[in-house]
């Protein structure tokens, strides 16, 4: 396998740290673990942490992920925060992509600061509470 998770469930989310090597393939396989997981755990708040090795992948990889997993997930989740120290500007790119076909996702250069936010949600919050709620928003 390309790729492992480790899951660390909290109250209010579960944190998925992934490592392996960076691919296409890897992040889609993964995506699709990290929501049955959440599924099977009846959590659907997740902070996906993901370090993995390789290049960077190229911008339309990025957009047909973003794309298809927000189309695989509709629905499911009621906030993922997504952490890759690695990603820079892309990180933005894929939640505006992700956003824009509906999902709850909101990126971010660490750990401390995603957990800020889950945090900061309130238990049965709406997705649209979600995206109106700020907490010190990254540039």
């Amino acid at each position: 396998m390309a790729y492992q998770l480790a899951f660390e469930r909290h109250p209010q989310y579960i944190h998925v740290t992934v490592t392996g090597t960076n691919s296409r393939d890897a992040v889609m396989r993964y995506l699709e673990d990290v929501q049955r997981e959440c599924v099977s755990q009846d959590c659907y708040r997740v902070l996906i942490e993901e370090r993995l090795e390789g290049a960077r992948l190229p911008t339309m990889d990025v957009f047909a992920i973003a794309s298809q997993g927000a189309m695989n997930a509709l629905g499911i989740f009621h906030a993922i925060a997504y952490v890759d120290e690695k990603m820079g500007d892309m990180a933005d790119f894929a939640e505006t992509v992700a956003v824009n076909r509906g999902m709850p996702v909101r990126a971010f250069s660490n750990v401390e600061n995603a957990k800020k936010w889950l945090y900061a949600l309130q238990e049965g919050a709406r997705e649209q509470d979600i995206f109106l709620h700020q907490v010190g928003r990254e540039g």
